[in-house]
C-alpha cells in the first residue's frame, strides 16, 4: 500500500534535525551569493498547478545574476521554443532552483515567486559580447534558501570521472532523437548537432 499521510513519512524518517531547519534563509547572503557566482548551471522546476516540469540553465559562471539580497535574475536565450517552464509560471508562478558548481558537492537550492520579464534595461544586463540578448529574464523572488549536502554526490561519485560510463554506453542524441520523433535516416552525429547548437547559442 502507498504511504499516504506525513505522520505515516514521520514514522519512517523521524523528525528533522534542528541544524536542518535552522539553515533554511529567506534571503541571498555572502555565501549564497558566491555559490551563485561561481555555479555555470542550474535546474529549474516549475508546474502548472497539475503537471511539473524541470530545465536545465547553463552558461559561464555568473550568468545568473543577484539582483539583492531579495532575488536574483536569470537570463533566457533561443532554444527549442517549446517554452514549458516559462508557460507553467504563467499559470502557477512558483519554481525551485537547484544551482550546481563542478567539483562542488553541495548544491544550493532557491524557491520562491518567479515574474517574467522583457524591459529594455534587464535585458541590457545580460548583453553579449557580440551585441545580442536575451529573449527574456526570469526573476526569482528568494523565499527559501539553502545548501543541500554532500550525500548524494558521495553516493553518485558524480565529479569522480573513474565512475563516468565511457559516451559510447549511450546511442547519440541524433540516434535517440530520429527514434523517437519516427523519422527516417541515420540521425545526426553529435559532432553535427553540437555545431549546430553553437551557431544558435545566444
Amino acid at each position: 500500500m502507498p504511504i499516504e499521510t506525513e505522520a505515516q513519512l514521520r514514522a519512517i524518517y523521524g523528525e528533522p534535525s534542528e541544524r536542518a531547519v535552522k539553515k533554511q534563509l529567506d534571503h541571498l547572503d555572502r555565501h549564497c551569493r558566491r555559490f551563485i557566482a561561481l555555479s555555470p548551471f542550474l535546474l529549474v522546476a516549475t508546474s502548472d498547478g497539475a503537471d511539473l516540469d524541470v530545465s536545465p540553465k547553463g552558461d559561464r559562471p555568473g550568468f545568473v545574476q543577484v539582483e539583492s539580497d531579495a532575488a536574483l535574475l536569470i537570463p533566457d536565450w533561443p532554444g527549442n521554443s517549446r517554452i514549458d517552464g516559462l508557460r507553467n509560471i504563467l499559470k502557477h508562478g512558483q519554481v525551485g532552483l537547484i544551482f550546481l558548481i563542478p567539483n562542488v558537492r553541495e548544491t544550493l537550492r532557491v524557491n520562491g515567486p518567479a515574474t517574467i520579464h522583457d524591459d529594455a534595461d534587464l535585458l541590457a544586463r545580460f548583453k553579449t559580447d557580440k551585441g545580442r540578448l536575451p529573449l527574456t529574464v526570469l526573476r526569482v523572488e528568494a523565499r527559501e534558501v539553502f545548501l543541500h549536502c554532500a550525500k548524494a554526490f558521495l553516493r553518485s561519485g558524480l565529479w569522480d570521472k573513474s565512475t563516468w560510463p565511457e559516451r559510447e554506453a549511450l546511442p547519440s542524441m541524433g540516434e535517440m532523437i530520429r527514434d523517437h520523433t519516427k523519422t527516417d535516416g541515420v540521425g545526426e552525429t553529435d559532432e553535427v548537432m553540437i555545431e549546430r547548437y553553437r551557431n544558435v547559442l545566444y
